[in-house]
């Protein structure tokens, strides 16, 4: 049996929706929530690997999957790697092969589009959009001669798909991620969505715009030249646009970091960091000084950072952009 692990975010879903359209098969898929990115340990808990014979990994840190990893590969189960986060050593067994570059241009989706000699760039373009590399998904489209609505329409769509991706749990969600690829599945082509009536491309859009203008009115907890931090409300809206308006902030103000903060549950903050879109780098070593933290040069997170360590963060933050 296939077993699909992926990202519950725009380059996850679009970078398994490319595989499978390409190669279709029957799978077991294994997905959450965008922070949720210890997947492949979910993998040893829930499914009888007995039963499986190979596994896809998109779009999930090889540096935090690792045990997982090297118990899959014990088991002589194969093992398709492809990510851009980061991923510390990379081991060589006769059963993994990994295409991973974490470059602060490149996305998961991208790479797949290599990798399948550009079957569906169309998708891979939302995608690159939806992860926020706006400078490459525009070059990739004009360089397939798309006119301007176009590219707008797949960057509307890519964000929409990564949108739905942020929230505390799947519950917050408008779609879970593995049935919001089951759905994207129907269309080899992503303009076939975009123009159909009342598709989920317009329910994730007027969500987006909703959950989009709650968050402008957010309280800014401390800003200077480089940088600015800003805190939203423990609401479910405010869970599901905290990626998407670190994105919308990094563009509006591309010489400024940029981090995003939401309340969890027990009473730490989710925090959501952007390098700024002109020096892209920074964000996942800033991200890793803090327990639970992690991701890529241009866009990182903490899942839990305690209020007691806020200072911690603010100031580490701002000498990291100022220096």
């Amino acid at each position: 049996m296939q077993l699909d692990v992926f990202n519950g975010d725009a380059d996850g879903i679009i970078a398994l929706l490319q595989l499978r359209l390409a190669d279709p098969k029957e799978s077991i898929r294994i997905t959450g929530v965008k922070r949720d990115i210890n997947l492949l340990a979910r993998v040893l808990d829930t499914v009888d690997l007995a039963t499986i014979s190979q596994v896809t990994v998109l779009d999930i840190s090889y540096e935090k999957n690792q045990q997982a990893l090297q118990t899959l590969l014990a088991k002589d189960i194969a093992v398709f790697y492809v990510d851009h986060h980061r991923s510390g050593n990379i081991s060589t067994h006769p059963k993994l092969n990994t295409l991973i570059n974490t470059d602060a241009n490149v996305c998961t989706s991208l790479l797949v589009n290599d990798y399948l000699g550009g079957k569906y760039p169309f998708w891979a373009i939302a995608a690159a959009f939806g992860d926020n590399l706006i400078a490459r998904a525009q070059a990739f489209a004009k360089q397939q001669g798309l006119s301007a609505a176009q590219t707008a329409q797949l960057r509307e769509l890519g964000t929409y798909i990564n949108y739905n991706g942020y929230g505390r749990t799947v519950d917050d969600l408008h779609f879970h991620p593995a049935r919001l690829f089951e759905l994207l599945l129907n269309y080899e082509n992503p303009f076939d969505l975009i123009r159909e009536k009342n598709s989920l491309f317009t329910q994730l859009k007027t969500a987006y715009q909703q959950d989009m203008t709650k968050a402008k009115s957010a309280d800014i907890v401390y800003e200077n030249s480089h940088c600015q931090i800003i805190k939203l409300s423990d609401h479910a809206w405010a869970r599901r646009v905290s990626g998407v308006f670190g994105n919308y902030l990094a563009n509006q103000a591309p010489d400024k970091a940029h981090a995003i903060l939401t309340l969890n549950n027990e009473g730490s903050y989710t925090v959501s960091v952007r390098a700024p879109l002109n020096n892209k780098q920074g964000a996942d070593e800033l991200c890793s000084k803090f327990p639970s933290g992690g991701g890529r040069a241009a866009a990182a997170g903490i899942n839990q950072l305690p209020q007691k360590d806020l200072a911690a963060f603010i100031k580490t933050m701002s000498e990291y952009y100022t220096n």
